[in-house]
């Protein structure tokens, strides 16, 4: 996590929009833990991770809303058993990510 924070300190510290997304929740089976972090850049550079699969890419998308004005965002993913491996979250898993503009 201290690595997600360092980069994102690095890219604000040279003038680049930073968004953070943070997990803030998780139930059932859930790939990473509360806390985990993810920053994305106004370049589109990505460190860190808050799931894996479709969730990233969906994650990504929201911090470039952010990045471009849009107010900060409660996210919520779950999804039935069937469908789970397909989006990166096993076992029915669900997870909220706040996802913030990141400010030095």
């Amino acid at each position: 996590m201290s690595d997600v924070l360092t980069q994102a300190d690095n890219w604000a510290a040279g003038g680049r929009r930073v968004a953070l997304a943070t997990v803030v929740a998780t139930r059932k089976s859930a790939p990473l833990p509360p806390g985990s972090k993810m920053a994305v850049s106004e370049t589109g550079d990505v460190v860190g991770a808050v799931s894996g699969g479709c969730v990233e890419g969906a994650v990504v998308e929201v911090a470039e809303e952010i990045i471009g004005g849009a107010d900060a965002r409660l996210l919520h993913f779950g999804i039935a058993d069937s469908e789970a491996w397909e989006v990166g979250l096993p076992c029915g898993g669900e997870i909220d990510v706040f996802v913030e503009r990141y400010e030095r």
